[in-house]
């Protein structure tokens, strides 16, 4: 197993937490990055790494909104400060080109997305394009093949698709939005099927999951099939207690699927049939309080899942003939972690 790290954004706290994973699935804690520059907490930070793993970028949701790029040493997995870059406002989501020439972002509270361009040392520069959306824009992420640039608008319930000119490093939206989502279901996070035929859709105010077909061609989603991350017996409704589902992670072979629930603390796993991309339900476990954030091992052999009111994160190995869960350990965080990004380093 190469060297494999977990990183923790911690929004509280302002900082990284820094975990090696073993082949058994234990986390040591290696470091704690903070962010230089930093003062006030913002509502979560958001993590994105660069394609040649060189460099990790975490989003910064307080005033000044700013982006804090950190060179990831190639043996010890280790962050130093490099610098940090203008965002166009609080961003809830940021993401990086396949080139990783530009870094993407949403903004919830501004309904917007935006494109900054990378300096060649990973440093974010000055907004090139700021682009309004619907209502709350949460997550801005590229297609599998760089060709297109999806925004989910939570408020607005659609996900809107703009052609990506890589070369140019410009976005161009379309007319229509790629997909129109429920009324009132929030469409939250995504997440592309590793073969780039299918792609999964999670809604954060009914609890779905949704399938869809992807046409790389032209960038089209066609639904195919629609399901809960509520556990089973989830009676929400007579309790007061509305659903508010958070994230969704894919294994790198596609062969499972998860999803996390904030209301009811729970991972909801997925088995994905590779052929018509449908799912089948697993079924759910408990996890970290709110838990906001989570992801999976470059192996597809762990999970570890954060939890915003637990400050902590624990880890699972996935069963790997039926993806189920099962418990292995908690660790603790920094305060109010939201986001995990795992990086195998040769």
């Amino acid at each position: 197993m190469a060297e494999t790290f977990a990183y923790v954004g911690n929004a509280d706290s302002n900082d990284i937490s820094v975990f090696k994973i073993a082949e058994n699935g234990e986390m040591t804690p290696v470091q704690t990055a903070a962010f230089a520059g930093v003062e006030k907490p913002g509502a979560s930070t958001p993590l994105a790494i660069t394609p040649d793993h060189r460099v990790l970028i975490a989003g910064v949701r307080s005033q000044p909104f700013q982006a804090v790029s950190f060179a990831i040493d190639q043996k010890t997995g280790q962050l130093s400060h490099i610098g940090n870059g203008p965002l166009a406002d609080s961003m809830a989501n940021i993401a990086i080109d396949r080139g990783g020439k530009v870094l993407f972002s949403a903004s919830y509270g501004g309904n917007k997305v935006a494109l900054n361009p990378l300096a060649a040392n990973g440093v974010v520069g000055e907004p090139k394009q700021v682009i309004p959306t619907g209502l709350n824009a949460h997550a801005f992420l590229p297609s599998p093949d760089n060709r297109f640039v999806f925004a989910t608008n939570l408020g607005s319930d659609q996900v809107l698709r703009f052609a990506f000119d890589a070369s140019a490093g410009t976005l161009t939206p379309s007319d229509q939005p790629a997909v129109k989502t429920p009324e009132k279901s929030g469409p939250r996070h995504f997440v592309f099927h590793p073969d780039g035929r299918f792609v999964y859709l999670i809604h954060e105010l009914n609890g779905d999951v949704a399938a869809y077909g992807y046409e790389a061609k032209s960038g089209a989603w066609s639904e195919i099939q629609r399901t809960t991350t509520l556990p089973e017996g989830f009676t929400g409704k007579d309790s007061g207690q509305k659903p508010w589902a958070a994230d969704i992670h894919i294994t790198p072979d596609g062969r499972f699927l998860y999803a996390s629930e904030r209301t009811t603390n729970t991972l909801t796993a997925y088995k994905v049939d590779g052929t018509n991309g449908k799912l089948t339900t697993v079924g759910s476990v408990p996890t970290e309080k709110q838990p906001r954030g989570f992801n999976i091992d470059p192996t597809g052999r762990y999970l570890a899942a954060v939890g915003e009111l637990s400050d902590g994160m624990t880890v699972y190995a996935i069963d790997q003939a039926t993806g189920a869960l099962s418990k292995l350990k908690s660790y603790t965080t920094g305060k109010k972690p939201n986001w995990v990004e795992f990086l195998a380093l040769k």
